[in-house]
């Protein structure tokens, strides 16, 4: 049985105070939760700020929302997994689809990221998904291999088992629109067949693969109940405490 596990993806929100008054809420709401594995992803300044507020807190760990492949040098605005993890963050998203669309990260540059990644010990939340273009075009599994294919490639057994993938239909994602339970399971199980022809059947079975694109606590049951969904990357919901930790319960509850 694969564990739940359920991210909190605050994007460009939360300053290190709004963090203060959101975590006395959630961590009061949360505090005996230990049934899914619970992440939170801050912007990188107030990643030390919640990693303090986190430092006696067992049941949540931190993430980071990006990072570059190399351990250091002359590369202005970003940060290396070492820096990462000197703040106690055990997770780091790569290739969400605004960092490939506005930013322009492609499978290679997430692939690089991704090895970095297991190297310095983090557990990379690889993000894949279509766009709608792509969809209304019966293009979901040639999207969604190529993107699988390119991002984990060259990776054993051991480091696709410790890769939490996040499924991410582009049209979804802050549009208030979801894909149906069907969809989503549809996605899910494509992709765990993809990675058994990459690896095997018994390592494609312990891959964890988040449902992410308007997670709410109203479709949160119907989503995580199926058989291929193993939690959520949460977005707009989780900026509010109340409404996070709700989702968190109603997947523990299952």
């Amino acid at each position: 049985m694969r564990r739940k596990i359920i991210a909190a993806n605050w994007k460009m929100n939360m300053t290190q105070n709004e963090s203060d008054s959101y975590l006395d809420t959630f961590l009061r709401e949360v505090a005996e939760e230990k049934r899914v594995d619970i992440v939170l992803v801050p912007p990188f300044t107030a990643l030390s700020h919640v990693s303090q507020r986190l430092n006696n807190v067992q049941n949540v760990k931190l993430g980071a929302q990006n990072m570059h492949w190399e351990k250091g040098g002359a590369f202005t605005g970003e940060i290396s997994a070492a820096m990462i993890r000197e703040l106690f963050a055990r997770y780091v998203i790569l290739g969400h689809s605004e960092r490939r669309t506005l930013f322009g990260e492609t499978d290679e540059t997430v692939n690089r990221k991704t090895k970095v990644a297991h190297e310095g010990s983090l557990k990379p939340i690889v993000c894949i998904g279509e766009t709608l273009t792509e969809r209304d075009a019966n293009q979901v599994e040639q999207v969604l291999e190529k993107q699988l294919r390119g991002s984990l490639a060259g990776l054993d057994a051991k480091a696709l088992t410790e890769t939490v993938l996040a499924y991410e239909p582009v049209w979804a994602i802050g549009t208030g629109r979801t894909a149906t339970p069907e969809q989503a399971q549809a996605a899910h199980a494509f992709i765990r067949k993809v990675l058994a022809e990459m690896s095997d059947a018994a390592t494609a079975d312990k891959v964890r693969i988040q449902y992410g694109g308007s997670v709410k606590p109203g479709n949160t049951a119907e989503l995580m109940s199926q058989p291929d969904i193993d939690g959520a990357l949460v977005g707009g919901a989780s900026l509010v405490a109340r409404d996070f930790a709700e989702i968190i319960k109603l997947t523990a509850a299952l």
